[in-house]
Formats: C-alpha cells, sequence, structure tokens
C-alpha cells in the first residue's frame, strides 16, 4: 500500500516542524516522520535543557563572586535535583508536540526513513510518495575511528546523566565541550578538555576566546590544546560488553558515579612554535568521555543516492533557495542542510520557512545570514555578531575596530566579575555597526541589540538616541559606539 501527501517532511525539530505546519496551513496533505521522539535536538537534548542547567551554575558563579561582599555561602549543585527539574521541561515535551501536529491536520509518522526513488521513501515496509520531500534531520556526532570509541557519551548522554562523575573528559574544544565543561566544572567535577589545536572555539574573536581559556582555567578547568585522543580502555572488565557501554551514556545507569572507569590516551603534539614533542603521549582517567568534537548532518541512513540526491560533508547540497541542486522534488533545511547558515536553531527554523515558502509559491525568498548572533553559554558567556576583526582589516580605513576592558564599569564590578571586553567594528563613512565580539555575563543578551543594529543598518547616532533603562548592561552601548574620540 502507498500513501500519497503533498509533503513528506523527515525531521521533527525547528526546520522540519515549521516547514510542516506552514504548508498545512495552505491546504496541503502533509506528513512528518522522525526516528526519535518528536521535538527535535534544541527542545530535548540541546539548547533548552542545556540553559535550565546554565541557569543553575550561574547562581554557583554568581555567589561565589560576591562571597565577601555581603554574600556568605556560596551556592552548590545536588545534580540529581537539578536534573529531575530539567526533565520538567524535557519529558511533557515530545507528547506536546506531536499533538500540536495533528491537531494542525499533520499525519504524525515514526520510524526510520529512507529513499526508494525520487519521490518515494520507506518507512516500516510501507511506501510514501511525496510531491515534495523536505529533509530536517540535523546532525549527529561525527565518528572519530578511535580505539574504544564505543565508550564515549556525548551530549544527549551527558543531559540525561542521574549522577555526575568525579572526573570527565570532553573531547574536542567547540562551544558544547566548554558549555558542559563550564557546567560540570561549577557542579563539583573534575573537568578536561582535549583539543587538536591551539585554538579552541573557532567562529569567536580571538583575543575574546584567549580571555574565555584564562577564565575557564581559573574555574578549575583543564584545556589541552594541541593534543589528539588516541584510545579509550575500560579499567573495568565487564566495560567491554555492549550492556555496560550502554550503561555508560544511560541516564539511567546505578553504576557508581565517583569511581574512575576508563583510560584516556592522549598524545601531545607540535604547537605552531614547535615547543611539544610529537611523539609525547600520556593518560587521564575519569569516569565519564563525553564527545565534543564535531557533528556531521544525520543524513547517512536515508540512502540518498536511490533519491538522486546529491550531499557533500556540510550536508545535502542545495541551492540559494535550499532545494536539492540534483532532485527538484527534495529541499532541505537546518544542520543537515549544505548552506551557508551557521547550525544554530533559529536558522533552522528560518530555512525550514523558507522552504516552505518556495515549494508553496515558487522559488521566489532566498535566506540571509550575516547578522546572525552566536553564544557560548559559558561563564562568562561569548558571543559575536557580524563581520570578524580579521576580515574588518581587510577593508582598510573605511572601517573602526574599539576595544574595551569593561571590567570596571559598573555593570560588571557591582557583581564582581573579573572579566568583561568589547570589540565594536564600526564603518567610518556610514556610521554603522559592522560587527561586535562580547566577553561578559551580559553578553548573551547583549549581543542581540547589536544584531538589530546590524540588520536594520542603525546609525551610530540613532543607537546613541535611544534612552535606555538604566542601571542595565543596553545602556552602556552609547560608551561602545565611541567613533568620534581618538580612541583606536
Amino acid at each position: 500500500m502507498t500513501s500519497t501527501y503533498d509533503l513528506i517532511v523527515i525531521g521533527t525539530g525547528s526546520a522540519g516542524a515549521s516547514a510542516a505546519q506552514l504548508c498545512r496551513q495552505q491546504g496541503w496533505e502533509v506528513a512528518i516522520i522522525d526516528e526519535r521522539e518528536y521535538g527535535g535536538t534544541c527542545a530535548l537534548r540541546g539548547c533548552d535543557p542545556k540553559k535550565v542547567l546554565v541557569g543553575a551554575t550561574d547562581l554557583v558563579e554568581r555567589t561565589a563572586r560576591m562571597r565577601g561582599k555581603g554574600i556568605h555561602e556560596t551556592a552548590t549543585i545536588d545534580w540529581s535535583d537539578l536534573m529531575a527539574f530539567k526533565r520538567t521541561f524535557t519529558e511533557p515535551m515530545p507528547e506536546a508536540h506531536e499533538q500540536k501536529l495533528q491537531e494542525a491536520g499533520i499525519h504524525t509518522l515514526h520510524g526510520q526513513a529512507h529513499f526508494t526513488g525520487k519521490q518515494t521513501i520507506e518507512l516500516n515496509g510501507q511506501q510514501l510518495t511525496g510531491r515534495h520531500i523536505l529533509i530536517a534531520t540535523g546532525a549527529e556526532p561525527t565518528p572519530l575511528s578511535i580505539p574504544g570509541e564505543q565508550y564515549m557519551t556525548n551530549s544527549d548522554g551527558f543531559l540525561g546523566l542521574e549522577h555526575l562523575p568525579k572526573q570527565i573528559v570532553f573531547v574536542g574544544g567547540g562551544y558544547i565541550s566548554f558549555e558542559f565543561a563550564h557546567i560540570a566544572a561549577r557542579a563539583g567535577a573534575k573537568v578536561h578538555i582535549l583539543h587538536s589545536s591551539d585554538r579552541p572555539l573557532t567562529g569567536f574573536d580571538p583575543e575574546q576566546v584567549e580571555a574565555l581559556v584564562e577564565c575557564s582555567r581559573k574555574a578549575g578547568i583543564e584545556i589541552h590544546l594541541n593534543v589528539e585522543l588516541e584510545s579509550i580502555e575500560s579499567l573495568q572488565a565487564e566495560a567491554a560488553s555492549s550492556d555496560t557501554v550502554v550503561a555508560a551514556s544511560d541516564s539511567t545507569s546505578s553504576a557508581e558515579p565517583h569511581q574512575p572507569r576508563y583510560r584516556v590516551s592522549i598524545r601531545s603534539k607540535q604547537d605552531q612554535d614547535g615547543q611539544s614533542s610529537a611523539s609525547e603521549s600520556w593518560h587521564l582517567e575519569c569516569g565519564l568521555i563525553v564527545h565534543g568534537a564535531g557533528r556531521r548532518p544525520n543524513i547517512y541512513h536515508l540512502e540518498l543516492e536511490q533519491g538522486e540526491v546529491q550531499s557533500e560533508k556540510k550536508g545535502i547540497t542545495v541551492n540559494e533557495y535550499l532545494q536539492s541542486v540534483s532532485n527538484p522534488h527534495v529541499y532541505a533545511a537546518g544542520d543537515c542542510a549544505a548552506s551557508p547558515g551557521l547550525p544554530l536553531t533559529p536558522i533552522a527554523g528560518l530555512e525550514g520557512k523558507i522552504a516552505a515558502h518556495n515549494m508553496l509559491h515558487g522559488h521566489s525568498q532566498k535566506a540571509e545570514y550575516a547578522e546572525i548572533p552566536s553564544v557560548a553559554f559559558t561563564m562568562p558567556r561569548l558571543a559575536t555578531v557580524g563581520i570578524s576583526e580579521q576580515n574588518a582589516l581587510k577593508l582598510g580605513e573605511q572601517v573602526s575596530i574599539q576595544t574595551y576592558d569593561m571590567s570596571s564599569w559598573y555593570t560588571y564590578k557591582h557583581t564582581g566579575e573579573e572579566k568583561a571586553l568589547a570589540k565594536i567594528i564600526l564603518d567610518k563613512q556610514k556610521r554603522t555597526v559592522l560587527g561586535a565580539h562580547l566577553l561578559s555575563s551580559e553578553a548573551d543578551e547583549l549581543i542581540n541589540h547589536f544584531a538589530v543594529a546590524i540588520r536594520l543598518g542603525l546609525t551610530i547616532d540613532q543607537l546613541k538616541s535611544v534612552i535606555y533603562a538604566y542601571p542595565t548592561a543596553a545602556s552602556d552601548i552609547s560608551y561602545m559606539l565611541d567613533l568620534d574620540s581618538d580612541k583606536e
């Protein structure tokens, strides 16, 4: 039996769900499929539950900074209670999400789908035909191909931990490792980050990354640069069995959380100055190893070749309208699409809406990515939007790069914050903001003001004319736009 739809969506995250609902609103027959719980990575295994944990660790950090300044006790975290609170957000989500789609008249299906033709999908032995097919399957951890890789968990596993081990190793120096490392360290774990080059957190301002690394080390996080993970060895004989391997990342595991279970073998590489020996190897013992060394498009089970869907390393190869370049019936959006967009939830939602518009009304919308802000929810926060300093320098005298150490400013001094930095890139002739880079406890909210300024082309004079509530972080904005001073 074959079921026919106007649109088949594979994936129920921000990209897939938004496209499905928009097309259904126009009267299309829509089916949506997920091999996991409905809701996608962000709501269930990513941004949202992470922010719950970040909220608790913020309290630990803030009370620690205020010791001796009117606060006597530093807050502490009960990990099991915190995870129970997190589940109040995540556990109701799949049912509520699926019900919302069903109430809209969308057919909700479960299972692992794969292509059988240019317009056909097989799901649980049933053939589905779609006039259009949208791939919105997100991303998954990139295989590392090292001995013992099966002992690693990933962000899903970390966010499901019932007990926090005393020692944790995060592999990779991206925002996932840094965010989770800051959470774990404030919750009492001994934390290591292994990164393969001398610069972690690429995509953010290098000087501010260096300052964040310093803050991270002060918080007790050991950051090892220019190293490679060689292998992982179980320290318990039973860990070699598949059942125990699953328990390593199973949120219901009752295994003793405080005993080292793994030995991680690491090789130091030469840095740019040739300071480290390329043959130096050493070991760490820990209770958990978390994969944070990059993600890849979650498309390798879809049998794309049967659908004549071309792909590349970044994902489904699409044109500027998010349509497959090789199969006109197929579109892709979010982390599985090889578009210029960063792998961020707002971009996935944006691309899902644009793909839906182009399927419904013809190719008339393209995504604009220039002013999308990005934030690492570390302590302090690291945020960026617009042009980087490196690219700004290529524009010559047209730009002014303003840097500020805001640590002594009232906004940060009154909460005992030791590090607060800003780098604002301005167009001298147009008197507009081209880029903003922030490191502070307020950076995650403050960066949005600069995103609005860049998006709408607001001038420095317009931004300075705004009367902001005082004292707030936003009221500092006018002091970061001092183009007319001699400061460079």
